[in-house]
């Protein structure tokens, strides 16, 4: 999703956010904990979430 890397390059984990499925690789993930908000443009509504 972020680094736009496949699952042929790098382990990916799959998540569901509003009805739709995205992957995300393991560096990428405290982005979307921690900081969603850089995540607009990619995830519909990322501005809208609260980083923990």
């Amino acid at each position: 999703m972020v680094c736009k890397k496949s699952s042929t390059e790098t382990p990916v984990t799959k998540f569901y956010y509003q009805e739709s499925e995205f992957y995300i690789c393991p560096q990428h993930i405290p982005v979307l904990i921690h900081k969603p908000h850089e995540l607009e443009g990619l995830l519909d509504g990322a501005d809208k979430l609260q980083g923990g």
